[in-house]
């Protein structure tokens, strides 16, 4: 098989997935034991669950010991479990670190390319899109959601300038070097995390390449259900992302009790702290 290939850590973040998660991460194990001659492991970060899914996770875990549980039994927000499963990876040694949700949006094979393109080094991190020429979408976002979106991106657009089309796209993978350098950077705990992420390492002088991706949007997503609410938090952290970086946010410390009780108010984890 020649030399072999750079070990990968894939991130699951995962909160109430009993009914989905289990086939998805048989479908990852099984495909990675076929397709890929370096060390492949899968980590379910819980986040907050109230169901059965460490159970489901715990018995997946039996068949392949590619695949283990990192649990918080409180809710951490998607972005924060993404942060504590990062400090994993970091502490593992983990050549490339990615993640994809827990609904199976992402086919193994899909995210298999972008490991491959990280590998090869063409960029620190690579990043699927499903905005741009060649993405081959199975099942579209409803019309309502892809408004949010579109809009969510001019936003994005508009504070950050770093022209990519698909910031959300939960398909990402980077270089263990450039996850090292902007670690203690990551704060931001709700959905708007990969905006943070990418920032961070563009901010540092990391190259990300955005690349075509094959998706498939799922019945069920939580993120359809609380879509307002979901949006405004999103578009609350982004600004505080900008604000972060800009000479004002010396002048707004005073205001952080009123940040985390805006955030818990809207059932929202609060932005991390040097502390957290």
């Amino acid at each position: 098989m020649g030399d072999k290939s750079p070990s990968v850590l894939l991130l699951i973040p995962a909160y109430n997935e009993e009914e989905r998660i289990g086939p998805v991460l048989r479908e990852y194990a099984e495909y990675f034991r076929a397709e890929y001659n370096g060390e492949f492991r899968v980590v379910v970060v819980l986040n907050g669950c109230r169901d059965n899914t460490l159970g489901v996770v715990e018995e997946v875990g039996k068949e392949f010991a590619e695949v283990e549980a990192l649990n918080f039994p409180e809710p951490i927000g998607k972005g924060g479990a993404l942060i504590d499963g990062f400090k994993k990876a970091a502490e593992a040694g983990a050549v490339l670190t990615g993640y994809v949700d827990a609904d199976g949006a992402t086919p193994p094979s899909a995210f298999h390319e972008l490991v491959k393109r990280c590998a090869a080094g063409e960029a620190d991190c690579v990043i699927g899109s499903r905005w741009l020429p060649g993405a081959v979408l199975h099942q579209s976002q409803t019309k309502l959601r892809r408004l949010f979106s579109r809009g969510f991106h001019i936003i994005v657009g508009a504070l950050f300038w770093m022209g990519i089309r698909d910031t959300q796209c939960p398909a990402k993978v980077v270089r263990r070097e450039a996850l090292e350098e902007i670690l203690e950077t990551l704060r931001i705990a709700d959905l708007a995390f990969d905006v943070n992420l990418l920032f961070s390492l563009k901010r540092a002088g990391h190259s990300v390449k955005e690349v075509p991706i094959e998706w498939t949007d799922k019945l069920g997503s939580k993120v359809t259900a609380n879509l307002w609410r979901t949006s405004l938090v999103m578009f609350l952290s982004v600004v505080r992302l900008r604000l972060v970086h800009s000479p004002f946010y010396n002048w707004l410390r005073p205001l952080r009790p009123l940040e985390t009780w805006l955030y818990l108010k809207l059932h929202a984890p609060p932005p991390r702290t040097r502390k957290d």
